[in-house]
Formats: C-alpha cells, sequence, structure tokens
C-alpha cells in the first residue's frame, strides 16, 4: 500500500520545512503546489528511517484502514469522476465496491445514492461515496436511508467537519462543480478524518432521535 501525502497534510510543516518521504509516496499536485508556496522540501528516506521517527506518512498508511471497504456509485454524471476515484482509492489501500454505473449513458442518480447508502447502513461498507453532477440530489437521496448521514462536500472544510462534528458515513460529490484534483483532496482528508466525539456525539445521538421517532410515526 502507498503512502499518500495530500496539502492538508503540510498544514502541521512550518514554512520552509522538510518531509520526509519514501520513493512510493503519491504526492498530490496540490500539495506539491503548497509545498513549492511555503518553501517546503520533500526528503527520500528508507520505509525503515521513516518508521524510526519520520514526520511524514499518510493517514490512510495503517493496516486498520487498509482493511476498510469504501462503497461508491455514480450517475452519468458522476462516472469519469468516479472511476478516477476508484483507482486512487485503491492506491491508499482501500477496498472498493463500485455500485455503479458502469458508463456515461443516463441514468437516475437516486439509484446509486440508495444502493451506497444501503451498503453502509448494513456493514457491507465502513463509509460511502456517492457522484452526481452537483451532489445535491445524491446527498438528499442517500439521506433517505435509515442510519446514513451523507454530507455533500466540496471543500476541505466541509470535509473535515463532515467527519469529525457529524459523524458522517456517506461523502456526495458535486463531479461537474469542483476539480478532479480537488475531488480528490476532500476525498483523501474526509477518509482520514475521524468522528471527534464528545460534545458531538450528544447531537449526533439527537439525529438518530428524529430519525427513530420518524420511524415509530410510521
Amino acid at each position: 500500500m502507498k503512502p499518500l501525502i495530500t496539502s492538508a497534510d503540510l498544514e502541521r510543516v512550518p514554512p520552509d520545512g522538510e518531509l520526509a518521504v519514501t520513493e512510493d509516496t503519491l504526492i498530490t499536485p496540490l500539495a506539491r503546489d503548497e509545498a513549492e508556496r511555503r518553501g517546503i522540501t520533500f526528503r527520500v528516506v528508507s520505509v525503515r528511517d521513516r518508521e524510526a521517527g519520520s514526520t511524514a506518512g499518510s493517514k490512510e498508511s495503517s493496516p486498520e484502514k487498509s482493511a476498510r471497504i469504501v462503497a461508491i456509485g455514480a450517475d452519468h454524471g458522476g462516472f469519469e469522476l468516479k472511476e478516477q476515484l476508484k483507482s486512487y482509492l485503491r492506491d491508499w489501500g482501500y477496498q472498493v465496491l463500485d455500485l455503479g454505473t458502469g458508463s456515461a449513458e443516463a441514468v437516475d442518480y437516486p439509484d446509486f445514492a440508495e444502493a451506497v447508502g444501503k451498503a453502509v447502513a448494513q456493514g457491507e461498507a465502513w463509509l460511502g461515496i456517492v457522484l452526481d453532477s452537483a451532489g445535491i440530489g445524491s446527498s438528499i437521496a442517500a439521506n433517505k436511508v435509515p442510519g446514513v448521514r451523507a454530507a455533500l462536500c466540496y471543500d476541505r472544510a466541509t470535509a473535515r467537519n463532515s467527519r469529525e462534528h457529524n459523524d458522517a458515513n456517506v461523502l456526495t460529490l458535486g463531479a461537474k462543480l469542483i476539480a478532479p484534483e480537488a475531488a480528490r483532496e476532500i476525498v483523501a482528508l474526509w477518509l482520514s478524518t475521524p468522528f471527534a466525539g464528545g460534545r458531538h456525539q450528544r447531537r449526533v445521538d439527537k439525529i438518530r432521535s428524529i430519525e427513530e421517532r420518524s420511524a415509530r410515526r410510521e
């Protein structure tokens, strides 16, 4: 499994600092641009040296995450980006559960949002990603699946917040509204950000309570 460095990983590196990486480390273009802007250099070291105390390393490189399954689905508007993200997910060590669509032929986004949502809610996948042209419809549809907390994210801040504060378990993206590299950064950060718990747990529990009360009324 190859380590990954995104621009988010550079936030803890001071200007003109140095980051140790191995030869097989994947560095996103945005991370390279950020490093150049802040004068950060990448120093290639052996795997042994990095494990002995390097400040580098992707959050995706833990054995626990390498065994996790990420469900992904898209309509025709998100098909191309889905295929790109699948490749990145595998490079980062995740298992991919592709729930369609399989081409750019026109289809209906609720079908794929529901499929991904169910895979997450039923424990077939750890987290899920759904793509359509704007991401809005997929978010609405996925949130109709009991147990799903889908979040439409469009930058690193919303990706981090949705995981830290809301314990989002499905990410939706607007494939026609964000650049592929930005989507890659969002997905990498979203997957690597844990739920903060604490006061946020109480609020997530209240979200679940709303769902439970609605189910009882039915």
